[in-house]
């Protein structure tokens, strides 16, 4: 599809002459600036213009009539000035439309090349974790999505699991996930600690942001040997531990990053015992969900061990409830007993 609305989408699950009837009668125009829009309107005018004096000649209206109505007089020189109206009219809507799909297909062009980019800096391949098994999911609402995830190995045996959502949708949202990107994998090398990460990423975000921007973000350090976690949550989604027939939700221990330099963050700590499983997770993935409560919905689902898997966490999806980025990652520690 050449064009893309910014605030009407169609039914993609309608047939194809629902569709074809939505591209008919959708005004194309409003895709336009302000000015364009104005330009294409004088050229549509123009030939409604030409049918309105044709139809006044149809119905044999008397000439003396004519000048009243604003009508050209029957005769060669009206019906050049009416071709010439009706062409006119026609070249400014073509020129427009034309230039406005040229826009639009250079638009589309840098957004493939944006994904491409965006896809490039999530792990394409993840590390094996001994005793551990991870499995993730990222979907983007968009070409580009605001939905960072990353998983960074550690020395001493440890790792490092980010999950961040940033404000809004497209262009802008993956711009700042991509900083956000950068900054966690600079910053893990040099001092990896969950404190230090959301710290110094709150306070560059608040300095060269703008102040409508922020981001909601988890991170999370793991030690293999132990399954003990040590992590700071900036204000997102409630990461789950699943084990022993119990839940733990590793709720907000500080605002999120980028709406105040200087903000303090908590680290706090939780354990996954074996057979146990974490879950991260973006709010995209409660909004899919079809439940009057969809977070409980999805917690009793993943009470089950056996069905803690990420299958099963897409079967809750329902596409047609999805308006946001659906980021996902499970963690499952393997209990002792499968080794032996």
């Amino acid at each position: 599809m050449p064009f893309r609305s910014r605030g009407v989408k169609p039914d993609t699950s309608a047939g194809p002459f629902r569709r074809a009837l939505w591209y008919a009668f959708y005004d194309w125009t409003r895709e336009m600036s302000k000015s364009n829009r104005l330009i294409t309107w004088v050229g549509l005018a123009l030939q409604g213009y030409v049918i309105y004096v044709v139809l006044m000649w149809v119905l044999m209206v008397p000439n003396k009539l004519l000048g009243y109505m604003l009508v050209l007089p029957k005769g060669p020189p009206g019906y050049l000035l009416a071709f010439l109206f009706y062409m006119l009219g026609f070249y400014i809507m073509n020129g427009m439309l034309a230039s406005e799909f040229v826009r639009k297909t250079q638009l589309e062009a840098d957004q493939i090349a944006a994904q491409q980019i965006q896809q490039t800096l999530h792990p394409q391949k993840l590390e094996e974790l001994p005793g551990y098994k991870v499995e993730t999911c990222y979907r983007p609402f968009r070409e580009v999505g605001g939905d960072y995830f990353d998983v960074i190995e550690l020395p001493n045996n440890r790792t490092l699991f980010a999950v961040a959502d940033v404000s809004g949708k497209g262009m802008p949202a993956a711009l700042l996930a991509a900083n956000i990107q950068a900054l966690v994998r600079s910053i893990a090398h040099v001092e990896p600690d969950p404190h230090a990460l959301a710290r110094q990423i709150n306070n560059h975000l608040s300095c060269y942001t703008p102040p409508d921007r922020f981001a909601t973000a988890v991170f999370i350090v793991l030690n293999h040997d132990s399954g003990e976690l040590a992590y700071v949550n900036a204000g997102h989604d409630s990461p789950v531990v699943f084990g022993s027939g119990t839940t733990t939700l590793l709720q907000s221990t500080g605002i999120p990053l980028g709406l105040f330099a200087g903000a303090e963050y908590r680290v706090g700590t939780a354990v996954i015992p074996p057979g146990g499983a974490l879950l991260l997770f973006t709010d995209g993935l409660i909004d899919s969900i079809p439940a009057e409560n969809p977070t409980g919905r999805l917690r009793e689902t993943m009470a089950d061990d056996s069905r803690r898997t990420m299958a099963t966490i897409e079967s809750l999806v329902d596409p047609k409830l999805n308006e946001d980025d659906v980021t996902i990652l499970l963690l499952n520690r393997i209990a002792a007993s499968a080794y032996v």
